[in-house]
């Protein structure tokens, strides 16, 4: 039996352990959780394939459409060498027939395309002296990377004055890629930078541009990997759109036979741009395994991605009730078995703890264990106001001194002053009793960690008082002692982690309260008196305590 020059772990450390992130948006995976993705991936392709092991099976072709450094399919060569040597004994061809017939990926940009065929081949040339890979006659091999361009569409026309001629010429600013939504200002490039217009998602249909990159006869049974994660979309400072949905989107378009992917967990609760994937996702029975991270940090050391990561994996052929793991740092990890959408719940239940805890809160409020829907008269969030409760923007500062009849306004950055004409909305709430509490919820730097706050922290906002956008009003309330008990209510644990089971972001909308029931406000409420009237276990005021910071009166 001749050897072939292959060594996939011939260093130590593992390169790809040591190799930097190009950014949070492209972030490479670490070969432990690939390895992690992979094992249950043959889990469940011997569950439906009556034991087989996939790493023994010549025919099965893997995709990594975004490859970056190349981990997912450098790891599953080195398990299908092992896993077909009885297959073909020979080792060079061996490895010439895995890397050839059995592996493909798409590169995201052109360094990324040369590591992920340095990783695979051991030569950033496929065909070239060096490469494990024999029969290739191209330097791509099976890992592809052109250039691609954004489609630019939309924006607005201006006249301008042209620089050299001074004459009115027409141009168009403001467009977004057609395909990712990419901001033209921040990606129309020159040819020496990356476009970051990524081939997978640039297309109209993507079965006739994989059949135009490796035959029309191609059909994968996997598609995994890491896809980037969003770009920016051209508005306000900073603001990004995701586009991790996009490649999930397009992967199914191809009907593999299991599809896995590690993304953003901010879908569970849909959000900028994932609503409408957030829906398709809990509608669809085919994901049978989801394993979620609190924190991103715990799969991507040192990346700062709020939210936390999740991976799935998607079962073409055997749908059915879904595996929920949770993970973070040193907590034991669980694991339940449930449908992703929840009857009455329009968002995925991210804890499996919260889902009791939730159920047993609906339960005493509706007398019935059939439905997580709180009846309209009875769901918290009628008290909240939509943003901008008194039609007023973030930006807006009021007058420094008061003047006769003037309302004090709560701002960014303190408090000032407003004349009831200027207020467009909120009428009914000027002059009663009422709450106010941020739009923006309490940060915790680049990473999540528990417990935490949840929401800023609410005070109370006497007749006569009025906010910017700054803040959410929630009200309006017969008397001061009624807002006080409101308030005590929103500063109990329970009540915040009802919030928590439907917030996705930082931002802190009137919908993230639908799961949180109306109470009477005749008494100052404590987390003592919700544990027993909603009957809540040891175990559960424990995880409830675990995951929510107290919040004290004077805060």
């Amino acid at each position: 039996m001749s050897q072939a020059p292959f060594t996939l772990r011939g260093h130590n450390p593992d390169v790809l352990t040591c190799i930097a992130n190009l950014s949070n948006d492209e972030v490479f995976t670490p070969p432990e959780m690939a390895n992690t993705i992979l094992d249950l991936l043959a889990e469940t392709w011997a569950d439906a394939n009556n034991g087989a092991n996939i790493w023994a099976n010549p025919n099965v072709t893997f995709l990594d459409p975004f490859t970056k450094s190349g981990v997912f399919l450098r790891e599953i060569a080195r398990r299908l060498i092992g896993g077909l040597a009885l297959v073909i004994p020979d080792l060079a061809e061996r490895v010439d027939h895995i890397l050839t017939r059995q592996l493909y990926g798409i590169g995201i940009t052109q360094l990324t395309a040369l590591l992920a065929r340095r990783s695979v081949y051991c030569s950033k040339f496929a065909n070239g002296p060096h490469s494990v890979a024999k029969s290739f006659t191209t330097e791509d091999g099976n890992i592809w990377f052109e250039r691609t361009e954004h489609t630019w569409g939309g924006g607005k026309r201006e006249f301008r004055a042209d620089p050299l001629t001074g004459e009115e010429i027409t141009v168009q600013t403001n467009r977004r890629c057609v395909y990712c939504g990419a901001g033209e200002d921040d990606y129309a490039r020159g040819d020496d930078l990356e476009t970051h217009a990524y081939a997978f998602i640039h297309t109209d249909n993507i079965t006739a541009r994989i059949a135009e990159l490796f035959g029309d006869t191609m059909q994968f049974d996997v598609i995994i990997g890491n896809p980037p994660y969003q770009l920016s979309d051209g508005g306000h400072g900073t603001s990004a759109a995701p586009i991790y949905q996009l490649f999930v989107e397009q992967a199914k378009k191809l009907e593999p036979r299991f599809l896995s992917m590690i993304v953003p967990s901010r879908w569970f609760a849909g959000g900028k741009g994932l609503d409408e994937f957030r829906e398709s996702m809990i509608n669809d029975d085919r994901i049978r395994a989801i394993n979620d991270y609190l924190s991103a940090s715990d799969v991507f050391p040192g990346v700062g991605l709020k939210g936390g990561v999740c991976y799935f994996l998607w079962d073409r052929d055997h749908p059915g009730l879904c595996k929920v793991t949770t993970h973070f740092k040193d907590w034991p990890t669980t694991t339940a078995t449930r449908p992703l959408l929840e009857p009455g719940a329009d968002v995925f239940i991210r804890f499996n703890e919260g889902l009791s805890i939730l159920r047993k809160v609906i339960a005493v409020e509706t007398g019935q264990d059939q439905s997580l829907a709180l009846p309209e008269g009875r769901r918290f969030d009628q008290l909240v106001s939509s943003r901008k409760p008194f039609g007023l923007e973030t930006t807006f500062k009021g007058k420094a001194t008061k003047r006769p009849g003037d309302l004090r306004i709560h701002q960014n950055g303190g408090t000032g002053w407003v004349g009831r004409e200027s207020l467009p909305n909120g009428s009914h709430l000027i002059d009663k009793w009422k709450l106010f509490v941020g739009y923006a919820a309490p940060g915790t730097g680049n990473k999540d960690t528990y417990p935490h706050r949840i929401i800023s922290t609410p005070f109370l906002g006497e007749p006569g008082s009025v906010s910017s956008e700054t803040y959410l009003c929630i009200g309006p309330f017969g008397s001061k002692a009624e807002a006080e008990s409101a308030l005590s209510y929103l500063r109990c644990r329970l009540t915040r982690l009802l919030i928590l089971l439907n917030k996705s972001s930082q931002h802190v909308t009137r919908k993230v309260y639908s799961f949180v029931p109306m109470q009477e406000w005749t008494q100052q409420w404590t987390d003592d008196d919700l544990y027993t009237y909603y009957g809540l276990s040891e175990d559960e005021i424990a995880f409830v305590e675990q995951v929510v910071r107290p919040m004290d009166a004077v805060e």
